[in-house]
């Protein structure tokens, strides 16, 4: 039996031994260099490849081979660069005249302030944070595209701004942080320009923008719904990346296959890669990230710890409230000064503030419900298409208190409503605003609504 052949037999039997993601993310790039008398040299495509094949495969790897040749072998993963480099290669790489390179001014719109130094982890998001690593290590070689979703305010920005970062910082590459909002932006502005003498360049300019780049980064995918043009026009700027091994991160509020009004043969793509999820911290990672952004706060050493036990018992969906959370203590501790800041006085500094905010049933479904209930409806009726005064009055009610009881956008609400354009939503918002002046009912139908919830 060749080596060769050994190979390709113990990738065989490794992908019968662990799941398919696990499989492309560790197992499928990785090269054999050489076997002999008892130890194997395996080329891998990143530094983290050596430290999960070693710490978490090293058994199973050793067990396949002695399965597959009665040898007990020895291991040694090396990167690429780590193998020896024919003298033509150096004078290759050494005979670039780089006085030659002009550095060009980039635009990457990435916040330098979100890292992987600061990216708190815990059982909720590991998993996307090795995946990111991995990208951010070896970009368009691996899980492409990266598909990161999960609910708004769990940290998929940060982790998609910490991978731009680290390419950016590692690399020559050319990356562009860009939002669905964003791109169809400057595609509205290519069809404003249709017909004058600037299209040309306009065009030009919007290509380049977005395809003459190594990484691009484009984040709430999901508000492209309704767009068919601009889906259109993504669709072409993904497959060009793509084909030309540039790496796609993308993130959305919801899986690829819950976004349904997207163009099929875009969901399907975003498939080719990793799809992974980023869930609601639990207590212990909550508890991690106020620690972590304390340390840059003044009154990190006032605080009690079962201060911040208590925080992230009340907050519990969404990192975004803890930050506003912390920020409205520090702002409470400015104005009475204590010298300690213990339970007593987070109670009495956000206590109403935790009453106020609806951290479990203000959110949009949740208003759906309530109004469904309420009107004596269904929540697909309030997300159809039917346009009957029992529905859609309802209906206008529904986007109402979205956005007065939650801090998500016109898009948003729009999205989660059957898809509808934002205009239709703030149309809704000052139909019933203008409602409440002159009907008294209205204001008390709508508190019997919030009850409900």
């Amino acid at each position: 039996m060749t080596d060769q052949n050994l190979w390709q037999q113990f990738l065989d039997k490794i992908y019968n031994e662990v799941n398919s993601a696990s499989f492309h993310a560790w197992f499928s790039d990785l090269k054999l260099i050489s076997i002999s008398n008892d130890k194997i040299v395996i080329q891998v495509p990143m530094e983290i490849h050596k430290r999960i094949l070693n710490e978490n495969y090293y058994s199973l790897i050793d067990d396949t081979f002695f399965k597959l040749t009665n040898i007990n072998y020895s291991f040694e993963f090396v990167l690429k660069d780590e193998l020896d480099i024919s003298p033509e290669e150096v004078i290759s790489e050494q005979s670039v005249d780089n006085s030659q390179i002009i550095e060009e001014e980039w635009q990457s719109n990435l916040n330098p302030n979100l890292n992987f130094d600061n990216y708190v982890v815990g059982d909720s998001n590991r998993l996307a944070k090795v995946a990111g690593m991995a990208v951010a290590e070896q970009p368009g070689k691996i899980h492409n595209p990266l598909f990161i979703y999960g609910k708004s305010g769990l940290g998929k920005t940060h982790l998609m701004h910490a991978i731009g970062n680290y390419i950016v910082a590692n690399s020559k590459k050319k990356v562009l942080y860009t939002t669905s909002d964003w791109f169809k932006d400057d595609y509205v502005n290519i069809t404003n320009n249709s017909g004058k003498d600037s299209n040309v360049d306009v065009v030009s300019d919007f290509k380049r923008k977005y395809r003459d780049i190594d990484v691009l980064i484009i984040d709430d995918i999901q508000y492209l719904v309704g767009a068919e043009k601009t889906q259109q026009e993504f669709f072409h700027t993904f497959n060009a990346l793509h084909q030309a091994n540039k790496q796609i991160i993308i993130s959305s509020d919801r899986s690829p296959d819950d976004l349904k009004l997207l163009e099929e043969r875009l969901r399907s793509r975003f498939m080719w890669g990793l799809p992974v999820d980023i869930y609601p911290p639990d207590f212990e990672l909550r508890c991690k990230i106020l620690r972590a952004k304390l340390k840059n706060m003044t009154i990190s050493t006032k605080i009690d710890e079962n201060v911040i036990e208590y925080i992230a018992n009340n907050c519990q969906n969404d990192v975004r409230y803890l930050e506003g959370t912390l920020n409205r203590l520090m702002t409470y501790t400015a104005m009475i000064v204590p010298d300690k800041i213990d339970l007593n006085f987070a109670i009495e500094a956000l206590g109403d503030f935790f009453n106020q905010n609806i951290y479990t049933n203000s959110s949009i479904e949740g208003i759906q419900k309530a109004v469904a209930t309420y009107f004596k409806i269904t929540v697909e009726d309030l997300k159809g298409k039917r346009k009957s005064a029992n529905i859609a009055y309802p209906r206008m009610i529904g986007m109402y208190l979205a956005k007065t009881l939650t801090d998500e956008n016109f898009n948003r609400i729009g999205l989660e409503f059957g898809g509808r354009d934002h205009s239709t939503v703030i149309h809704a918002c000052n139909r019933i605003e203008k409602d409440l002046k002159d009907n008294l009912n209205l204001g008390k139908q709508l508190k019997e609504i919030q009850n409900i919830m």
